[in-house]
């Protein structure tokens, strides 16, 4: 086998797919960036127009389900770590205790577009509707 073409093939060789089922991601841990846990996420909301994911809704508090609060994340702020298996947020409790809580559902982000600016500008982090 020719060492130069094996080189060259090798270097060529498609980046590893980086999707992944919505249901995978949801339960999935969130993370601070040394490693302690915030909440898990519990849902993710589209845009219906992009297909992008603005926001994941994650739980945060509470004990085997009863008492936990729920924040939306803007999508922007969270990063997958492949060495956590969690998504990571820098984000303080003391910032998260005082972000706009939501509901496990969400909204609808279509009629709460002030909301949505609030968010976006309490965690300093680009809209998803003008990426």
């Amino acid at each position: 086998m020719d060492p130069v073409r094996s080189e060259a093939a090798a270097n060529t060789a498609p980046p590893p797919r980086s999707l992944i089922a919505s249901d995978r991601v949801i339960g999935t841990e969130v993370r601070r960036t040394d490693g302690s846990k915030v909440g898990r996420i519990e849902r993710l909301m589209l845009d219906k127009r992009s297909g992008r994911v603005a926001y994941a809704v994650m739980s945060f508090g509470g004990f085997l389900g009863m008492g936990e609060e729920y924040y939306t994340l803007p999508w922007a702020v969270l990063r997958y770590d492949p060495g956590l298996d969690a998504y990571v947020v820098d984000i303080t409790e003391a910032q998260l205790r005082d972000a706009p809580a939501r509901s496990p559902e969400g909204g609808d982000p279509e009629d709460e577009r002030a909301w949505e600016e609030h968010v976006h500008r309490y965690y300093n982090a680009a809209p998803y509707w003008g990426i």
